[in-house]
């Protein structure tokens, strides 16, 4: 049985904006960082043998946190679990699009990664990472929208409509070539 726990990175300023961050190499806020050293301490009860991250900063940075907390070193960064190619609404809030491009901006072509193209890209990393160690109980810090994409496409029944908190763990595991689903986007670390 190989268990995954996905998670979404911690806050950054442009989250609070409301801007499309995809690619954009954004750190974290101080809160982000905050939420990063919570949820560190909460997988600090549980054992964990790997950590990787996705290759952007808001990632990295939440994963250093992790890693720091629990003793280890990030086994590898995964261009394969960075956030969803944004194209030019990269930087923008729904407003500025608006203005832009006109209320019906989502039916223009933007150079935004399509919705296919992100799920098979995120749900083959982590397919790859699983086969890496069998077995093993390994963390993946990632990005809300590539992360949804990944679990639609593992998981076709799951409801994955909800935004995924910052922060938040969603723990999937693999036994024979069967993915269960166990948690959801869990943030009580952030509640306490």
């Amino acid at each position: 049985m190989t268990t995954i726990g996905l998670i979404r990175h911690g806050s950054t300023a442009w989250n609070k904006e409301g801007r499309a961050q995809g690619h954009t190499d954004n750190p974290l806020d101080a809160e982000g960082v905050q939420q990063a050293v919570l949820l560190a301490e909460r997988l600090s009860t549980e054992q964990w043998d790997y950590l990787y991250s996705s290759d952007l900063l808001r990632a990295r940075q939440t994963a250093e946190v992790i890693a720091t907390r629990l003793g280890m070193e990030i086994a590898g960064l995964v261009p394969g679990i960075r956030e969803m190619n944004a194209g030019q609404i990269e930087g923008t809030t729904e407003q500025d699009r608006v203005e832009r491009w006109g209320s019906e901006w989502k039916k223009l072509d933007l150079g935004l990664e399509s919705p296919e193209a992100s799920e098979i890209r995120g749900s083959q990393a982590i397919e790859d990472i699983a086969e890496k160690h069998p077995g093993s109980r390994i963390l993946v810090v990632s990005h809300g929208a590539i992360l949804r994409s990944s679990l639609r496409r593992l998981f076709p029944e799951l409801n994955v409509t909800v935004l995924l908190s910052n922060t938040s763990i969603t723990r999937i595991i693999k036994s024979d070539s069967t993915w269960n689903c166990e948690l959801y986007n869990c943030a009580r670390h952030l509640k306490i």
